[in-house]
C-alpha cells in the first residue's frame, strides 16, 4: 500500500512544507520536539487542514486542495494512537475496543475482534476500566481499538513516551507483532532512535517544519551529512543480520550479514531469526591491521568512503564493509596519525559488548535474510 504526502501549512510563525512518499510496512517520523511531526500526522489524520497539498492513501485521494477534496477525519479510515492511550473511563475495556468498529460500514470491517485481542493479549482485561489498567495496558487496549476500525492506515504518535522502560520494550514487541500479522501500514513518530531502529523499514528525518531526508533506514542512518540531526551520542548505522549460531559456553551469538559476522551477546532467539543491528559510531575504532592478540571480537575488512571533519577534536568517518555501511568516530589525531584518507584499507573494530540490548532488534518484516549457512559456533 502507497500512500503520498505533499501539504504545506503556516502555524504562527512556524511553516510546514513536507512531501513524501512511502510504501513501507512501518515508516518513521524522526525530528526533534518542534520539529512538525505531530501537525504533520494530524493533517493526514484530517484533525489539521492543510493550506495547501494532496494526500492520498491507498489510491483514495483524502485532501486536495485544488480538488477541493477534504475527506472529514470519520470517513479516512485511519487509526490514531496518540502518546496518552485516550481511553472513555466509563466504558469497559471491551466496549472502548468496540468504540472504532461503530464508525467503521459492516462491508469495511476487515480486522477480526478475537485475532486482535489475542495479538494485544487482552482477554483478561476486558471486564477492567480504564482505571485499573497500567500504562503499557492502556496502550495495548488503544492500539486494539484503532485496530478494530479496520484502518487503511494507522499512526502512532510518540505511543511509548509516557511509559517506563520494561512497557516500552513491551509495546514495542506487539507493534512489531501485529505490523507482521495485520499488514497495516504504520506511520511511527518518534524522537528515539532506539525505537526507529527496531521498528522503522522507511525513515523520513523532519526539521523546522521540512523533509531533511527520506528513505531506507539503514541509508538515511548511515549519511555523515545527517549526524546532527539524528543526534551525535547515538549515531550510527544499522546493519540487518542474521543469527547464525550461539556459542553457549561463552554467552554469545554469531550474526551473519553481507560484510562478514558480528559476535554479540547472547540472544535467544532461534538460528535464521532476523535481527537489526545498531552499531553507534563511538564503539567503533579503526586500525591499519588486524594484529593478533585483541581483546575485540569483532574484526571487519573495510574501506573507508568519506571523512568530515566536526568543530572541535572529533571526525567522523564513513566506511563500506563489504557492501554495508558502518559509521566511525573518532578524534582529528587519530586520523592524521594513521594516514586515513577516502579510499585507505583498514579494519573496523567493534567490541562484542557494545551490542547491547539497546542496539539489537527484531524487525517487523523476517522475509529479507541473507543466505547463509546455519550451524554451531
Amino acid at each position: 500500500m502507497t500512500f503520498e504526502v505533499d501539504v504545506e501549512r503556516r502555524l504562527n510563525h512556524f511553516k510546514i512544507q513536507v512531501r513524501f512518499t512511502s510504501d513501507a510496512p512501518i515508516t518513521a517520523l524522526f525530528g526533534r520536539s518542534g520539529a512538525g511531526k505531530t501537525s504533520l500526522i494530524n493533517m493526514i489524520s484530517g484533525l489539521l487542514r492543510p493550506a495547501r497539498g494532496r494526500i492520498v492513501v491507498d489510491g483514495r485521494v483524502l485532501f486536495d486542495d485544488k480538488q477541493r477534496i477534504d475527506v472529514p477525519p470519520r470517513k479516512r479510515r485511519i487509526g490514531y494512537i496518540f502518546q496518552e492511550a485516550r481511553l472513555f473511563p466509563h466504558l469497559t475495556v471491551y466496549q472502548n475496543l468496540l468504540y472504532g468498529r461503530w464508525f467503521t460500514p459492516s462491508d469495511k470491517r476487515y480486522v477480526d475482534e478475537d485475532k486482535v485481542i489475542a495479538l494485544l493479549d487482552i482477554a483478561h482485561l476486558l471486564n477492567r476500566r480504564p482505571a485499573g489498567l497500567s500504562g503499557g495496558e492502556k496502550q495495548r487496549v488503544a492500539i486494539g481499538r484503532a485496530l478494530l476500525a479496520s484502518p487503511r492506515l494507522l499512526l502512532m504518535d510518540e505511543p511509548l513516551a509516557s511509559l517506563d522502560a520494561a512497557h516500552k520494550s513491551d509495546i514495542l514487541c506487539y507493534i512489531e507483532r501485529l505490523s507482521a500479522q495485520m499488514l497495516i501500514p504504520i506511520v511511527y513518530v518518534s524522537h528515539s532512535i532506539e525505537e526507529i531502529t527496531r521498528l522503522a523499514h522507511t525513515l523520513v528525518v523532519v526539521s523546522k517544519g521540512k523533509v531533511a531526508a527520506a528513505g531506507a533506514l539503514s541509508e538515511i542512518t548511515s549519511r555523515l551529512d545527517l549526524q546532527p540531526l539524528l543526534g551525535r551520542y547515538e549515531a550510527g548505522a544499522v546493519i540487518a543480520t542474521c543469527i547464525v549460531a550461539h556459542d553457549e559456553r561463552f554467552g554469545l551469538t554469531r550474526l551473519a550479514f553481507s560484510g562478514g559476522e558480528l559476535r554479540a551477546p547472547r540472544i535467544s532467539m532461534p538460528l535464521g531469526a532476523t535481527v537489526r543491528v545498531h552499531i553507534r559510531a563511538r564503539d567503533v575504532a579503526i586500525a591499519l591491521d588486524a594484529r593478533a592478540g585483541l581483546s575485540i571480537q569483532n574484526v571487519l575488512p573495510a574501506r573507508i568512503v568519506e571523512i568530515t571533519h566536526e568543530s572541535g577534536p572529533y571526525a567522523e568517518v564513513r566506511l563500506d564493509v563489504n557492501g554495508a555501511p558502518l559509521l566511525a568516530r573518532i578524534t582529528k589525531r587519530s586520523v592524521h596519525d594513521l594516514g586515513l584518507a577516502c579510499g585507505c584499507a583498514v579494519f573496523a573494530l567493534i567490541k562484542s559488548i557494545a551490542l547491547d540490548r539497546h542496539s539489537l532488534g527484531l524487525p517487523p518484516a523476517i522475509n529479507h535474510r541473507p543466505q547463509v549457512a546455519r550451524g554451531d559456533v
